[in-house]
């Protein structure tokens, strides 16, 4: 009766303190949940990434390229496809193996982000902050250097999570 005991009050505290959303969840529930479920998107598609370059290691890429284009009735005479092509001719095993490690490691980082953010835990709001203030040299790096709008939306994206991680992580300090 006592091991029952005491392996219910674990469980109890479990709850309390692991599953349950901290009090001032419904505050931040709206931004918290947008930037988790980005962060699951990206980890997605980088997934997606990860498994294609890992099929493609030790395959004639161009062959592999050229069924993908049929089978999803891409235009056989686009300029981005033919660029594409390009592209993926000129990697080696070695690369796609590199992109595929690369691509499996970041989306297991936005993974654990979205994830611990869903769940509402601080230490992901902490990791998403370093993570994200860490991206932020090297965007603004390549904003410069190449400059396009998809790279300052990158950048803009990603600074507008790290201000609001920081503003939400200030604020909860200060009512504490």
């Amino acid at each position: 009766m006592r091991s029952f005991l005491k392996h219910h009050h674990c469980i109890r505290v479990y709850k309390e303190h692991c599953l349950t959303p901290r009090p001032d969840a419904a505050h931040r529930s709206a931004g918290l949940m947008a930037i988790a479920i980005f962060k699951l998107v990206k980890a997605t598609f980088l997934i997606l990434i990860g498994l294609g370059a890992f099929r493609l290691i030790h395959r004639d890429v161009e062959d592999a390229a050229r069924h993908f284009i049929n089978h999803f009735r891409g235009d056989p005479d686009s300029r981005l496809l033919h660029a594409l092509l390009a592209k993926l001719t000129t990697l080696s095993p070695r690369k796609l193996e590199a992109i595929s490690a690369g691509a499996f490691i970041y989306a297991s980082l936005f993974l654990t982000e979205g994830i611990g953010l869903l769940l509402q835990k601080r230490w992901a709001e902490w990791l998403t902050v370093i993570s994200g203030s860490g991206f932020i040299p090297l965007e603004l790096y390549e904003v410069i250097a190449h400059a396009n709008w998809k790279r300052l939306l990158v950048l803009v994206i990603n600074i507008a999570i790290v201000v609001y991680l920081v503003r939400e992580l200030t604020r909860k300090k200060s009512e504490t």
